[in-house]
This record gives C-alpha cells, sequence and structure tokens, in this order.
C-alpha cells in the first residue's frame, strides 16, 4: 500500500551519537514494525534496538508524538484515509482519541450541510409537515443554535458552507 501518510522513524542509537539513520514508512502498512526491524539492523552503530518517531507527513494537523505506537499511528493514518475532509478536525475535537472520534463518525454523523440552520430546517422538514403558511415564520438559524446549545449535536466547520453535524447522543 502507498498512502500520504508517512512517518520517519529514526535509530536513536545512531540519533545519539550524531548520526541521521532512519527510514521513511507508510504509516497505512501492515508491516511497520517489520520496516523498523529492518532499519535497525542496518544501524551504522552496531547493535541497535530503540527508535523514535522524527516526523512525518500527510496527518493535517493531527500531532503524533515521538513514541506513539505503532498501532495507533496506523489507526490514524487509515480514520484520516477514510474520513478525509472531517476526520483531522473529529480527532482534533476529541482531543486525539482515536476510539471516541471512530465512535462518532459510526454512529453519531448526521451529514454534512451548508449550516447549522440547513441541518435544523432538513430534520424539522423530515419529522413534521409545516404548512406552507406558517413555514416562513421558523428561524431555522436559531432553531439550530438551538439545538447545538442545549447539547443535542455538535459541529465541525471544515470550510465555507461546510459543516459536518454530529449526534451528541
Amino acid at each position: 500500500m502507498n498512502s500520504d501518510f508517512k512517518i520517519y522513524v529514526a535509530d536513536l542509537a545512531a540519533y545519539n551519537n550524531g548520526k541521521l539513520h532512519g527510514v521513511w514508512i507508510d504509516a497505512m502498512a501492515d508491516d511497520i514494525q517489520e520496516q523498523i526491524n529492518d532499519m535497525l539492523k542496518l544501524s551504522p552503530e552496531g547493535f541497535a534496538e530503540e527508535w523514535a518517531i522524527h516526523d512525518y507527513e500527510g496527518f493535517g494537523n493531527v500531532s503524533l508524538s515521538e513514541y506513539q505506537g505503532i498501532e495507533s499511528v496506523r489507526d490514524i493514518a487509515c480514520f484520516l484515509f477514510e474520513h478525509d475532509e472531517f476526520g483531522a478536525a473529529l480527532l482534533d475535537y476529541w482531543s486525539n482519541d482515536i476510539e471516541d472520534a471512530k465512535k462518532a463518525a459510526e454512529d453519531g454523523y448526521q451529514g454534512l450541510y451548508d449550516s447549522l440552520a440547513d441541518y435544523a430546517q432538513a430534520i424539522t422538514e423530515d419529522t413534521t409537515e409545516i404548512p406552507s403558511h406558517l413555514a416562513y415564520y421558523i428561524d431555522y438559524e436559531r432553531l439550530g443554535r438551538d439545538i447545538e446549545m442545549n447539547g443535542d449535536v455538535y459541529t465541525l466547520e471544515v470550510g465555507y458552507q461546510k459543516v459536518h453535524v454530529f449526534s451528541s447522543h
């Protein structure tokens, strides 16, 4: 697999002795640990066993730590690949907790709307037959704001007229 999500894994034995030795790895690969082990076997310091993530690409504003677990890195990369438009924003909302972000994406996603008012109008019209002579009196902007303030939903704005809505329940 070749993705845009990459991590640079450095050999710490070499690094601590002033030498750069490491490898860029596809963060969605199944064999990340094997690639790390192969890199460590080729260490200019002979016997090397410690490594750290010193750089990464393609993760947007998601931060990876130097000692982030390999499975966690792979899970985050796969999540961002699957939910590219709102994945990073959702991870940020959930403080990089991948499990909470996955649950929200799977169970709570309500859709993409131009605004929260459009969401309020859509759910109102889907659940209630509003007589045409009364429809003009409904303030969907205020209704949407109230839905969010009541804690029923939260939103992630990812661009102009791009609001992803998630259920809080």
